[in-house]
């Protein structure tokens, strides 16, 4: 877990550009506050392994955030690539199977690059209707639970999940599972497209050990005093007794 790490280094900013240009002005505005860069799908696609080699450049840690969902060998091999690209923190769907959850622990095992594994649960953007509509006959909660405990069986360090959940899965898993909990928004800000969101204070006081944070600070008029203001929203959350 790292719930014991300086405070800047639980937070993580997500990179949703379109362009690497775009990307790196976003990053160098918040690098120097935020311990964490997250690279996902549209910026890879885009811009591939120079997205990651910016953030390592910053001197932040990478969350390479592809939500990998494949064949075991093929997630395997994607999960040395990653270690090897310098990423930190690299995402694979829970729901990829037990096989496939093995087959990625034990690649980053044996790669040794540092690389954590984190197992995508259920996506922010989906509740029960949602799930309903797939297929899955139980609750988000339940769901995320069950998704949860099947990926640190197979050795996955860690687990994507929302606010919602982080409480209860903090409290069946202990405090070693990292767990990352994207669709944070400050008190009063838009949910926009996320269902299932919470504040900075609410996910750290919860169990949250990494919280990603990305149109709250990316579309604001000044990012870095965005961001400095979630790390104080943060930092009073733990001073402050439940």
């Amino acid at each position: 877990m790292i719930t014991a790490a300086p405070m800047r280094d639980r937070l993580a900013f997500a990179l949703d550009y379109p362009t690497l240009a775009e990307a790196e002005a976003g990053a160098a505005r918040v690098a120097s506050i935020v311990g964490v860069l997250k690279v996902g799908l549209e910026l890879f696609v885009a811009s591939g392994p120079a997205a990651v080699k910016l953030g390592t450049q910053l001197g932040n840690r990478v969350f390479l955030d592809l939500k990998l969902h494949d064949i075991p060998e093929t997630v395997e091999r994607a999960v040395a690539t990653a270690g090897q690209l310098g990423a930190s923190f690299l995402t694979i769907h829970g729901a990829g199977g037990p096989r496939m959850l093995e087959a990625a622990a034990e690649r980053a095992e044996r790669e040794a690059t540092g690389l954590k594994l984190l197992a995508i649960t259920v996506l922010t953007s989906l509740d029960a209707a949602d799930l309903q509509a797939i297929g899955v006959r139980v609750t988000p909660a339940e769901q995320a639970l069950r998704l949860g405990q099947l990926a640190r069986a197979a050795g996955i360090h860690g687990l994507v999940c929302s606010t919602a959940e982080v409480a209860a899965l903090r409290e069946a898993l202990g405090p070693d599972p990292i767990l990352v909990t994207p669709g944070i928004r400050p008190a009063g800000s838009a949910s926009g497209d996320q269902k299932r969101v919470g504040t900075p204070g609410s996910a750290l006081k919860d169990g949250s050990s990494l919280l990603v944070v990305g149109r709250p600070i990316r579309d604001a008029a000044d990012p870095a005093a965005a961001a400095r203001s979630i790390l104080r929203e943060m930092s009073e959350a733990i001073a402050t007794p439940s």
